[in-house]
């Protein structure tokens, strides 16, 4: 079994935690750099992050946000520009809002990539 620095045994279940905290950490580092006025996919956070295709872990790691975090989740949307959070909740009545705040044009509950993607208006 693997030691710490300080030469006490690391069980599985403490690397499994700890390799979810560098993943959240991961994802936590490239949603902050998106600018204001771009969105992002989810599977898009992933690949930045060196998390391959991991876009379902990306969408888990945002639903366990806290209340009041100031990282920018409502840039962060699905593939092909598609809003995933249901119109008429909370949170996607919130997302929409902040995006449009933003600048973020929305028709029929997409945003244009190639217009507001970052990086670069990619499409994933």
């Amino acid at each position: 079994m693997p030691k710490r620095n300080d030469q006490a045994p690391v069980s599985p279940a403490d690397l499994t935690q700890e390799s979810l905290q560098m993943r959240r950490e991961a994802i936590f580092l490239v949603i902050a750099q998106v600018p204001e006025g771009c969105v992002i996919t989810y599977g898009d956070v992933a690949r930045l992050a060196g998390l391959g295709r991991a876009a379902r872990l990306v969408g888990r790691v945002m639903s366990q946000l806290p209340d009041g975090t100031r990282l920018p989740w409502h840039r962060v949307i699905a593939a092909g520009g598609r809003i995933s959070l249901p119109i008429g909740t909370l949170s996607g009545n919130e997302q929409r809002a902040r995006l449009r705040a933003e600048g973020v044009r929305i028709h029929n509950d997409r945003v244009d990539i190639r217009r507001h993607g970052w990086p670069s208006g990619e499409q994933s």
